[in-house]
């Protein structure tokens, strides 16, 4: 079987997330063929924003902060700042909060279908 390449995928422009007051952008790339454990892959953008980004995880998700820097917490207190090279797992059910003073890019690899989050 062939691989699949995408040349500088994490320059690719993502959509927002449409969340009043929040500028968050989120868009599946790559999505793999198993219908009984699929994966998605694609790239999370925080800007600065009125208000952070307020997130409950359906299904699994890693994320490895690639650019700039989030501050990301979770409900029992945890708050990071993240900056490129960090690696992140959210299990289903984990509400997370994203924000950012300026603004940071996060690929992701979740367990859900293709547009589904």
């Amino acid at each position: 079987m062939a691989m699949t390449y995408i040349k500088q995928a994490s320059q690719m422009k993502q959509p927002s997330m449409e969340r009043p007051g929040c500028n968050a952008f989120l868009g599946d790339v790559m999505v793999s063929d198993d219908a009984d454990k699929t994966i998605v892959s694609g790239f999370f953008r925080m800007e600065k924003s009125d208000e952070p980004l307020v997130y409950e995880y359906t299904y699994h998700e890693m994320k490895i902060i690639v650019e700039g820097e989030m501050t990301i917490s979770d409900e029992e207190g945890n708050e990071v700042v993240a900056t490129a090279g960090d690696i992140f797992y959210f299990p289903k059910g984990s509400v997370i909060t994203f924000q950012s003073s300026d603004y940071g890019i996060g690929f992701f690899c979740g367990q859900r279908r293709e547009g589904e989050g």
